[in-house]
């Protein structure tokens, strides 16, 4: 499992020891707004989650999700990576920070070197990205990244709409 680096930035695959931090990260306001409680109450849940959801695409397809850490001072500041989601085709990159660590480029920093890795070490031929439409800034970031919108799609029966972001290389 490869780290990858920034000028600022190590991104590292997620690992069960990054427990403590996922439960923060996903139990923040904004990932509850915009992504959607996953119910982790406790490390233990996060471990799980972490066990059950993003090692095993990680160990399959080389590429998933990273946390990504501060060079300077080790903080992890938060996740961004590739995604194989159930029920849909593709490939998805997401991001999402902790409040404090937002608006300082970061996200931008972690995302593109992963859409760059997407195309140049993961040989796909296009990534997806997937917000909500009341997310503006993670809009604002798919757009600088490249992606462009294509439609509102609804990712399983029964949940809100989001828009749908393309990069074909």
């Amino acid at each position: 499992m490869k780290t990858f680096e920034t000028e600022r930035l190590f991104l590292t695959p997620t690992t069960t020891e990054d427990a403590e931090f996922i439960l923060v990260l996903f139990n923040s306001p904004k990932w509850i707004e915009f992504i959607g409680d996953r119910n982790l109450k406790t490390s233990e849940d996060a471990a799980a989650y972490i066990s059950n959801k993003m090692t095993p695409q990680i160990e399959r397809l080389g590429f998933g999700n990273y946390t990504v850490t501060r060079k300077f001072d080790g903080a992890k500041i938060g996740g961004c990576g590739l995604y194989d989601r159930d029920g849909f085709e593709g490939f998805d990159i997401g991001f999402a920070f902790l409040p404090q660590y937002e608006k300082k480029g970061y996200g931008f920093e972690s995302a593109n070197v992963l859409k760059e890795l997407a195309f140049s070490e993961f040989n796909l031929t296009e990534i997806s990205g997937i917000t909500s439409v009341k997310n503006i800034a993670s809009q604002k970031l798919l757009i600088k990244l490249g992606l462009h919108f294509e439609k509102k799609i609804k990712l399983t029966q029964g949940t809100q709409e989001v828009l749908l972001y393309k990069l074909v290389f």
